[in-house]
């Protein structure tokens, strides 16, 4: 949520969308929430900001999910900008159809501690990007399920329905 604030703010972003993975294809071979899971903490997350919005078109899509995929869903002259943690960043050139990606869209980056911003500079040299403003806060979705696994708390860490949400469904208590 903080990383869709900075962009909206700062880029000049009509609208935020989150999009929940359906299958990631990154992810395979891992325990991951399930979709349906996902799909209802986003919804929770988003409520109340008028310049936010969830989608569930990955969630409903079979089979593994890539961003190219749901990037071709839009008319090809509506500016998209892809809002990304710089450690997922690293990862651009891997994506299927990368090329396509890149030619598509601007991302946004997040910095990460522990991803200095040259190293990601460079794996993503040729690309349309910007590195957002944000404060130096370590937070993603990969250390949320650790702690959520562990037993520790998640509140103020992430909004309070959906914090309410994952006690309720004990959403990581499986290992996902």
């Amino acid at each position: 949520m903080f990383a869709g604030e900075a962009a909206y703010r700062d880029l000049g972003l009509d609208i935020v969308t989150y999009v929940p993975n359906g299958h990631p294809w990154q992810k395979a071979g891992r325990r991951v929430s399930p979709a349906h899971q996902r799909w209802e903490m986003t919804k929770l997350a988003v409520e109340d900001v008028p310049y936010f919005e969830a989608s569930d078109v990955e969630v409903n899509r079979p089979g593994w999910t890539y961003t190219i995929d749901t990037l071709e869903m839009f008319p090809s002259d509506d500016e998209i900008t892809l809002i990304l943690g710089a450690d997922a960043a690293r990862g651009l050139p891997s994506w299927q159809r990368a090329e396509a990606v890149r030619k598509r869209v601007r991302i946004a980056i997040v910095p990460r501690p522990g991803d200095p911003r040259s190293d990601v500079d460079s794996l993503i040299e040729g690309w349309n990007y910007v590195w957002l403003d944000t404060p130096d806060v370590y937070l993603s979705g990969t250390m949320l399920r650790k702690r959520g696994r562990d037993g520790r708390s998640l509140r103020f860490l992430v909004r309070e329905k959906v914090w309410a949400y994952i006690r309720e469904h004990e959403v990581y208590r499986d290992g996902s």
